[in-house]
């Protein structure tokens, strides 16, 4: 009995393992499903080539520091494939596992749903790194833009970006009972949040009104942050504690209110 009890691996092991073939499964899943890795990654990705064979967005940007528009793109393109994870992705894949009873189902066995949440966070955020590291080559080999002058500042703001989006997705999530309803909110929520980013027009050339209420937003701290990054200097406060306000009271929200079934 003893020599059995011995050769039995650990639980915290097979806990570790089965959660890895589970974050596998749910990657592969998210890859099939196509959701993240077309609009997340392609479409914004098709859209930078696009903007970066336009001249005109070549010219600085009046208050930029230098920066042109399309150099301003560049930023809200990746916080683009955030917001598309956070609205389109995450939730609908979610949603749809509770609408067809995943969910409950997994309540009774030993992998628990808590672990398909985490395996799915973990494949959207592996999206989420694919997508900033491709634009920033492309942007940086394709058209000449360069990279943000303090690296660690943007890799940090951009984590808490991330964070901030992902717990919107979990919010929705927790709000929405199936795919529909999950589409709807995800799809009224990603105009506004992409509008306040600079996708139409940038912060700098917003009305005095829309670029402080873009300031609280979380694509619009998000860009404040990565402009700050991309100037050479670590992000203000401002920007980094309203996305970490976004996280901390999204997830809290998203935790109180979610339902496995």
């Amino acid at each position: 009995m003893s020599a059995l009890h011995s050769t039995a691996p650990p639980v915290t092991a097979r806990r570790g393992s089965a959660t890895w073939r589970l974050i596998k499964a749910e990657s592969t899943l998210c890859v099939r499903d196509k959701v993240g890795p077309l609009w997340g990654i392609g479409f914004p990705l098709i859209l930078l080539v696009v903007l970066g064979s336009v001249s005109d967005l070549r010219q600085p940007v009046e208050g930029g520091g230098g920066l042109t528009y399309f150099d301003l793109y560049v930023p809200v393109l990746v916080l683009f494939n955030l917001a598309i994870l956070a609205t389109a992705s995450l939730p609908t894949t979610l949603a749809g596992y509770r609408e067809n009873g995943v969910l409950r189902r997994m309540r009774t066995t030993p992998v628990g749903p808590a672990r398909v949440l985490a395996a799915q966070l973990v494949a959207n955020f592996a999206i989420a790194v694919v997508a900033m590291v491709l634009f920033l080559a492309v942007a940086r080999l394709g058209f000449g833009v360069g990279l943000p002058e303090h690296l660690p500042g943007f890799a940090f703001a951009w984590l808490l970006a991330s964070a901030a989006l992902l717990s919107i997705g979990l919010l929705i999530t927790a709000l929405a009972p199936g795919r529909g309803p999950a589409t709807a909110i995800g799809t009224v929520l990603f105009f506004p949040m992409m509008f306040f980013a600079g996708l139409w027009v940038p912060i700098s050339q917003m009305p005095p009104l829309l670029a402080n209420i873009a300031h609280y937003t979380p694509l619009g701290a998000g860009m404040g942050a990565f402009q700050d990054a991309y100037l050479g200097h670590f992000p203000s406060a401002v920007p980094l504690l309203t996305l970490t306000a976004y996280a901390v009271v999204c997830t809290s929200v998203a935790v109180r209110w979610f339902r496995w079934e």
